[in-house]
């Protein structure tokens, strides 16, 4: 028979011997990305009357875009992703607008994301979440995903009911509309730690798609439902819309 003596010592190097258990804890968000979406200089208010930069009114009834693949970079140049990033920014959802997920601690001086869907997800058949098609954000498994929707009414819009609508999408070739943001956080690096939770606030002020890279006019194009060379300029004016309003660590 073994000596206790003995079976002590035995039992000691075995949970010393042992790895480590993971502490969920350290794995829990200590970082989470707000988006609030603005008309010029106040945040956008559905239904309520706006001006753009040609002095044409306008009102949005439906705003949704996809926000996918976030990353963040470190001082010392090396990107952190959010695993299995994809995001439905819908404003009439307030809970869309923000989520939290866990990043590994260190100073952060750059994100990134992109405005859509990335090409792979556009052929992988069947989704769920934020990807899933009933959502109203996909057309086909040849068109793919709508990255960006907007849609309202405007007195200028020769349409029918006066309505202005874009559909932006288009996942290869010269129609892709997935368009790459990186934005700085700050003058110095921002530390992420697992004491905080550091919130990232993001402005999306649909003001700049009116007039950046291309003049869009509703009185010349309200509406925009295809992918194609339109689309695609449209996109280019929309990568404008992103700034870092503020960032909040608690």
């Amino acid at each position: 028979m073994m000596k206790p003596a003995l079976c002590l010592l035995i039992f000691f190097c075995v949970i010393f011997l042992l790895p480590p258990a993971t502490v969920n804890a350290q794995q829990q968000p200590n970082i989470k990305i707000s988006f609030i979406n603005y008309a010029g200089n106040q945040p956008l208010v559905p239904d309520s009357l706006y001006a753009n930069c040609w002095k044409e009114n306008y009102s949005v009834s439906r705003l949704k875009y996809y926000i996918s693949n976030i990353a963040l970079q470190t001082s010392n140049q090396k990107w952190n992703a959010e695993q299995n990033s994809y995001h439905l920014v819908d404003e009439s959802d307030s809970l869309s607008k923000n989520f939290s997920f866990y990043l590994p601690s260190g100073n952060y001086t750059t994100l990134s994301f992109l405005i859509g869907v990335d090409s792979l997800k556009n052929v992988s058949g069947a989704q769920t979440g934020a990807l899933d098609p009933l959502n109203s954000m996909f057309w086909t498994w040849n068109s793919g995903y709508i990255m960006f929707k907007m849609e309202g009414t405007s007195p200028q819009s020769a349409a029918v009911n006066n309505k202005i609508e874009y559909h932006i999408g288009g996942f290869s070739g010269v129609d892709n509309a997935v368009k790459k943001i990186r934005l700085q956080l700050a003058g110095i690096p921002v530390a992420i730690n697992n004491k905080s939770i550091t919130e990232i606030i993001i402005r999306a002020n649909i003001d700049k798609l009116w007039n950046a890279a291309t003049v869009l006019k509703i009185t010349e194009t309200p509406v925009c439902t295809i992918p194609g060379p339109l689309a695609g300029r449209i996109a280019a004016n929309y990568t404008t819309m992103f700034d870092v309003l503020k960032i909040v660590q608690r």
